[in-house]
């Protein structure tokens, strides 16, 4: 096997490799459009009430005294 062969094997090899990446961005991409702007909207208005709840929780903690202190 000469040393072109090697190198269009490599060559062949990168090139298989960079349509399959950009097979698997498409495919996540597709994925994430499929979301409707009502779907989006719902998920942060979730994910801002558990942050602020969160926050709450911690608030309260800080306030009775119930923070560790090293």
């Amino acid at each position: 096997m000469g040393m072109r062969s090697v190198w269009k094997w490599l060559g062949l090899a990168g090139a298989v490799g960079v349509a399959a990446g950009g097979a698997v961005v498409a495919r996540d991409q597709r994925k994430r459009t499929s979301y409707s702007a009502d779907d989006v909207r719902g998920r942060l208005h979730e994910r801002l009430a558990a942050a602020q709840a969160a926050d709450e929780a911690a608030g309260e903690a800080a306030s009775t005294g119930d923070q560790r202190q090293p």
